[in-house]
Formats: structure tokens, sequence, C-alpha cells
């Protein structure tokens, strides 16, 4: 019923010509731009979450501006002509200042396209699993058992970084390192 509820959104953005994309209630707004045109960009961009927040009051929902994320992805060459200082959101009162990676359902993507930052908080999170494996298996009887019941945890969230991004055995060798790590780690 929320996706039958919102599908009137799609058509308020298609109308402030930028792309669309809803995932429940997880709503992105972007398009493609030369660096020339970023400031028309921005001034495209503020309008349509304005219109965005208008629809929004108008049906009962509200706009949250601290959940509201800014990313601009290029290369590290082009990232670098902003000068450390990407140019901003003006939402209102609210500023929303340009991140350097956000979370998109469940995946860290980084204003350069790295798989970096997600890599390492995959990884990250499988050690402080297996760390809590090994502690609840002192108190198991059947040590080996115990490691063949949760280690298909651990390992099925490095095999999610291999299915949502096929390019990583051209990533990096730190990349591949780290992940292998993770699979030593987890072999029983």
């Amino acid at each position: 019923m929320f996706v039958l509820y919102m599908a009137d959104l799609a058509d308020v953005v298609q109308n402030c010509q930028v792309n669309f994309h809803s995932f429940a209630d997880d709503s992105q707004i972007y398009l493609y731009c030369p660096l020339s045109g970023v400031p028309s960009a921005v001034l495209k961009l503020e309008d349509c979450i304005s219109e965005v927040g208008h629809w929004m009051s108008a049906n009962r929902l509200k706009l949250n501006a601290d959940k509201t994320k800014l990313l601009w992805v290029g290369s590290r060459h082009k990232l670098a002509t902003f000068g450390g200082c990407a140019p901003s959101l003006q939402l209102g009162a609210d500023v929303i200042r340009a991140s350097d990676h956000v979370r998109l359902l469940g995946v860290i993507i980084a204003a350069d396209l790295s798989l970096d930052r997600h890599v390492f908080t995959v990884c990250k999170t499988c050690f402080f699993l297996l760390r809590q494996l090994r502690r609840v298996s002192r108190s198991m009887s059947l040590y080996t058992e115990s490691l063949k019941t949760f280690t298909p945890f651990v390992t099925s969230r490095v095999e999610s970084v291999v299915y949502i991004n096929s390019d990583v055995t051209s990533a990096p060798k730190t990349i591949t390192d780290e992940l292998q790590r993770v699979l030593n780690a987890a072999a029983p």
C-alpha cells in the first residue's frame, strides 16, 4: 500500500527533469552533469527537492533533512577540482553538505566509486562475528559443529561484496587480500 501511496512522487520528480529511483521508503534523486554544469545541477536538485517537500507536506509526510544525503560522484581527479569544498544544497533553512560516501541498501558507495570503504566495513563486521563465534563456541560441546553452523553467516557477507560488484576480481590487490583474510579466518 505504501508503494501505491508514493507512486505520484515519481511524477513530481520527472517533472523536474531529474532521475528517480525508489525502494520501499528510500528514494534517490540523481542526475548527470559535466563539471561545468555543477551550478545548474545544484539549482535543479534544490528545486526538485523543494517540490518533493511540497508534495510530501500535501500528503501528510515529512521530508527529513537530517536523513537527506548529497554525493558528488566522479574520478578522484575531477573531485579534487572542488578543492575539498564540494557544492552543497540549500533546502530552506537546512544546508545539505556533500558527503564522501553514502549507504544505499546496505552498500557503501564512495564518491570515487571505489570499494575501499565498503570492503573495510564488511571485513570489520565479519571479524566481529568471528570473535563472537569463538566466544560462543567455547561454551558449546562440539566446536566443529558450531563452526559449520555459524561460518556461513560470515562468508555470506564476503560473498555479498562479490555479488554486488562483479568487478571485485579486477579490484586492487589490497581489497581482494582483505576479503581473503576474512575467508581464511572463517575456515574451520
